[in-house]
């Protein structure tokens, strides 16, 4: 079950004939774009299926899951009231998806319901699905301002409550492209308008979700998009897939850029030789409570996938386990202990779920539930300041006497040099007017 497609589509109302009264001749190829889509969630036939607006309720610090047993609304707003839905919420689901934010005590909820109507940017996608296709229930989500990386990670809730109810499930991203796109647009022309479009319909193209997250703030706001925090919900949805993408098409003939395109999950994503081997340590170790034995128990194939230097060098290793986005353990060495690089990984994976005090043991039930990195460092020097570090490139170590505190580079929360070593020391127990010294070091990080 789980996610079974996403779609990125616009939502200008004059698409809807009865509103657009002729206007929407001029958008024919979003038409008949937004009417593949509409076939295509009419095959797949799904359960629930997820509508992220920027036209829900909105807040800064908060993302909105709209509530209740369902929702009515029209385009009365736009002199067309006879156009109406009136929808289900799959209320289960949203009660799951609020259940697992909360406890995880990330910034989503149904608190804040200001208008409980069905907003455009709903109504417009719902038009051309309910032509098609009436079954399936809806959850509606409203974006916030919260960075891209948070949107993202809201969609990889979803995508977790998707597959723990065994909901089939589509996802669908309303939101317009660029505004500023024309002189003769509803805000002007910029010349970050075209960019914006050309960059965001690329990145669909190559399914370069993570390259959504790293979208300028300054480019978007003056492109004057509205959907891009509703694509990377979306993108968070099929994280750790295989992703196939189909753009249909493009058009900003009204000054307004608007893109379809359908991504499908093709396979669960198989990672990095060294994230392969951690994975299946941590599966022994966690169902059986023994220890991998490298290379007789190795799965097919990844012997020979594991690079040569696996086997014949020595390194320090860190092995960190997430579970929806949310550290789960994270265990490693500064310098190598074991005899190969390869043992080094099995060892720290055991002891990342079953062996840092944070953290109770990983169950067998979660390992479907986890992500996992492997970080190899490189080899540690001193340096004479916080002046020559830099925390997405450099991880630091701070020792006194006996004591050292480890921080890895390029971590989220993290954003200073100042945080990481605070947090390098505390981790070390070495206090600020101790005489200390600093090590930095650099990784090479394996997904």
């Amino acid at each position: 079950m789980g996610i079974k497609a996403a779609y990125m589509v616009p939502h200008p109302p004059l698409i809807v004939p009865s509103v657009g009264r002729g206007g929407e001749d001029q958008i024919r190829e979003t038409t008949a774009s937004y009417e593949r889509v509409a076939e295509d969630i009419a095959r797949i036939a799904p359960d629930t299926i997820v509508i992220i607006s920027p036209h829900s309720v909105m807040y800064s610090d908060y993302f909105h899951i709209s509530p209740g047993k369902g929702a009515r609304g029209d385009f009365g707003n736009f002199r067309a009231p006879q156009e109406s839905f009136d929808e289900t919420y799959d209320d289960e689901f949203v009660t799951r998806l609020t259940e697992l934010v909360s406890y995880d005590q990330f910034p989503a909820g149904i608190k804040g319901e200001r208008d409980k109507d069905l907003d455009h940017g709903t109504m417009v996608p719902l038009y051309f699905i309910r032509k098609h296709y009436k079954d399936g229930k809806i959850v509606r989500i409203g974006l916030s301002g919260l960075s891209l990386e948070d949107h993202y990670k809201l969609g990889k809730y979803i995508k977790y409550v998707s597959d723990a109810l065994g909901r089939s499930t589509v996802v669908v991203a309303s939101g317009d492209l660029s505004h500023k796109l024309q002189e003769y647009g509803p805000y002007g022309f910029d010349p970050a308008g075209p960019v914006y479009d050309e960059k965001i319909m690329e990145a669909a193209r190559r399914c370069d979700f993570e390259g959504m997250l790293k979208f300028d703030e300054e480019l978007l706001d003056n492109a004057a998009e509205c959907g891009h925090r509703s694509f990377c919900i979306m993108a968070g949805t099929l994280d750790g897939y295989e992703v196939k993408s189909e753009v249909l098409s493009h058009q900003d003939v009204t000054g307004v850029g608007y893109g379809v395109c359908i991504f499908e999950p093709v396979k669960p994503k198989e990672g990095s030789p060294y994230v392969r081997l951690a994975r299946a340590t941590i599966e022994k170790y966690v169902n059986t409570h023994k220890r991998l034995r490298f290379p007789e128990d190795l799965p097919e194939g990844l012997e020979e996938a594991l690079p040569s230097e696996a086997k014949s060098s020595r390194a320090g290793a860190f092995v960190s386990v997430h579970k929806n986005g949310m550290l789960r353990g994270c265990i490693g060495t500064i310098g190598p202990v074991e005899p190969m690089i390869a043992e080094e990984i099995i060892s720290n994976g055991i002891s990342a779920v079953s062996r840092d005090p944070r953290f109770d043991p990983v169950t067998s039930d979660e390992l479907d539930q986890l992500e996992i990195n492997v970080d190899i460092l490189m080899e540690p020097e001193y340096i004479d300041g916080p002046d020559k570090l830099d925390v997405k490139r450099y991880g630091v170590i701070v020792s006194c006497g006996g004591r050292r505190g480890l921080l890895l580079p390029d971590l989220d929360g993290v954003d200073t040099v100042e945080e990481q070593i605070d947090i390098a020391m505390r981790k070390g127990g070495i206090r600020p007017y101790e005489d200390y010294r600093l090590q930095r070091f650099e990784v090479i990080r394996y997904k």
